[in-house]
């Protein structure tokens, strides 16, 4: 008869739990299938439509390099880091003359990517909403008074001034200005908001007749300060206008 050897008991559960361990890893590196790399996070994609980017004097520059070196070396590729630094050595130790052809490129090409600019429009904004030419326009502020009073007198005083300049000028004025002398303006100013009111009441009354049937009355519109600036920069920009032409 065969002498069967009895291992003590903590050390049978040991062998078993180790044999048990690697059993499941096994089954575990069988089953589980490989993982992925994840894939590289895609970039959003600009607007199709919009104007192509201004290029600068030295872009221009760099560009007609390139066209020079692919003409003469057409067989050998070409090393931008050495490349890069040619060009920039190039171009420090160029006149002024040489590099006018290079600005006259790049004005032009401003002058193209600013009139495309002017009509594109980003996708997904709505484009300005047109005001009614019978709407009664915008009361302006009491500053605004007090801009179109003393606009003249600043332009003649400093002719050399830009629009900015007068402007900043006029707010400093302004604020430095007292209460009783800003309460004229403020009180016509008052005058001529009370009446755009009444007026733009009509006007909303004769759109409703218009679109049929009477609507039910609502309060006086009341005018946000936001709107009252956007008109006020609107009337500034158009009375510049007109005191260039008159120059």
């Amino acid at each position: 008869m065969f002498r069967i050897k009895c291992l003590p008991l903590k050390r049978r559960q040991s062998s078993l739990v180790r044999v048990y361990a690697k059993e499941l890893c096994r089954n575990l590196v069988k089953k589980s299938p490989p993982q992925k790399l994840s894939s590289p996070i895609k970039m959003a994609k600009g607007d199709p439509r919009k104007p192509k980017g201004k290029m600068s004097s030295y872009a221009f520059f760099v560009q007609v390099c390139r066209e020079e070196h692919k003409k003469k070396n057409s067989d050998i590729p070409i090393n931008f880091s050495e490349f890069s630094k040619k060009c920039s050595g190039r171009w420090k130790t160029m006149s002024g003359k040489e590099k006018s052809r290079f600005d006259d490129m790049a004005k032009q090409d401003k002058a193209r990517y600013d009139e495309e600019m002017m009509s594109y429009m980003p996708a997904g904004k709505k484009g300005k909403k047109k005001k009614d030419p019978n709407a009664p326009k915008r009361p302006p502020s009491g500053f605004f008074l007090f801009s179109s009073d003393q606009r003249p007198k600043i332009k003649a005083q400093h002719p050399s001034l830009g629009i900015g300049d007068v402007a900043k000028k006029l707010g400093e004025m302004w604020n430095n200005l007292g209460d009783s002398n800003k309460q004229p303006y403020l009180i016509k100013a008052n005058k001529l908001k009370d009446k755009y009111q009444k007026d733009m009441a009509d006007y909303k009354g004769k759109l409703g007749g218009a679109a049929g049937g009477p609507k039910p009355k609502k309060k006086p519109v009341q005018v946000p300060e936001d709107d009252d600036e956007d008109e006020e920069e609107d009337d500034e920009e158009d009375e510049d206008d007109d005191d260039e032409d008159d120059d």
